[in-house]
């Protein structure tokens, strides 16, 4: 069984993702994480298998969503000081 989780991160200064070629602006960014139900346990836990966020695209026309691992996002939320809402 699998859930997805969205949450909003924002930044309030360009940022830098590994994996991402360039910095990112400021802004709202929207970030899915994909959960797997753990078998076998008596009570429901899950396992994050993947987490993507959308980025603007390198022209700005469009978004991508990027596969990206969630402690470098939190270490560039962490060094930008920004703000996140569920």
């Amino acid at each position: 069984m699998l859930r997805t989780r969205e949450r909003s991160w924002t930044f309030s200064k360009a940022f830098a993702l590994k994996g991402v070629d360039r910095l990112l602006p400021p802004g709202s960014y929207r970030v899915v994480t994909d959960e797997e139900l753990i078998e076998g346990l008596s009570f429901p836990a899950y396992r994050r298998v993947a987490t993507m966020m959308f980025v603007p695209s390198a022209n700005g026309s469009s978004l991508e969503m990027m596969t990206l691992d969630p402690a470098d996002l939190q270490a560039a939320h962490d060094r930008d000081g920004g703000d996140d809402t569920a």
